[in-house]
């Protein structure tokens, strides 16, 4: 519930009902509308946001194995990458989102490393979600991969992180001592991995969905993609500070 404070759109939408509010021609309500304003057009500027992202990414960046694997047991895929159940129910087809190198990266890894086993974690994690959850709407897409049950085990209650790792940890067969690589976005990987060490995972960073280069233009504008970014950046700011005090990493 929390996060509808991520959304920036939010605040504008807040300032500019409040100068709604407040006597009409007023110094306050122009302020606001000022205000407002300022946060929109801010908004759009991206190398701000992706310097924070960046700052997210670059704590895993360069630890990812890429040749040998055989030490591993497993990949751990976190979900959030496919697109949300109410679209999903309406096509017979997987629909992956911006995040789909959470599911296809491991498939690269798994046709060098056939010993590897797969585990996707994810159930519903809208407040107010319907519709089959994230393990449901990704098995077609395993399926059409050609892997079978005995490649790929599915994790279908958690609404979290934390519970990706407490609900991973209680399926049948799964040894959290063995060697585990976690694969998520690069953004998400610093809460994903201290939350899994936390929960006594033997995991290694994994991460992909990259958003962000080494620089970016100073001239780079964009509402759509600001928005988006600031999002993003605030509900994992959000999401960190709320695992800190709760103890969950």
């Amino acid at each position: 519930m929390l996060s509808l404070l991520t959304q920036p759109l939010t605040w504008v939408v807040t300032l500019l009902a409040v100068s709604l509010l407040v006597r009409q021609g007023s110094t306050l309500g122009r302020k606001l509308v000022g205000t407002a304003l300022a946060v929109l057009l801010l908004m759009g500027w991206q190398p701000l946001p992706h310097w924070l992202i960046r700052q997210l990414e670059a704590q895993y960046a360069e630890m990812a194995p890429q040749a040998n694997l055989k030490p591993y047991a497993g990949i751990i895929i976190l979900g959030g990458a496919t697109e949300e159940g109410y679209v999903a129910q309406a096509h017979s087809q997987p629909l992956l989102n911006e995040a789909a190198e959470r599911m296809t990266a491991p498939l690269s890894m798994l046709r060098r490393n056939p010993h590897l086993r797969i585990v996707f974690t994810g159930g519903e994690g809208s407040l107010f979600g319907t519709g089959p959850s994230e393990a449901e709407r990704v098995r077609p897409f395993f399926d059409g991969m050609g892997l079978g049950a005995n490649q790929v085990t599915y994790e279908a209650l958690s609404r979290t992180t934390y519970e990706n790792a407490v609900l991973t940890a209680q399926l049948p067969g799964i040894d959290i001592q063995q060697h585990w690589l976690l694969v998520t976005s690069a953004w998400h990987m610093p809460r994903s991995m201290a939350t899994f060490t936390k929960a006594g995972w033997n995991v290694t960073a994994y991460p992909v969905d990259f958003r962000t280069g080494a620089g970016t233009p100073w001239t780079e504008y964009s509402l759509k993609d600001g928005t988006r970014n600031w999002q993003l950046l605030l509900h994992e700011c959000l999401g960190w500070a709320a695992y800190r005090v709760t103890g969950r990493l």
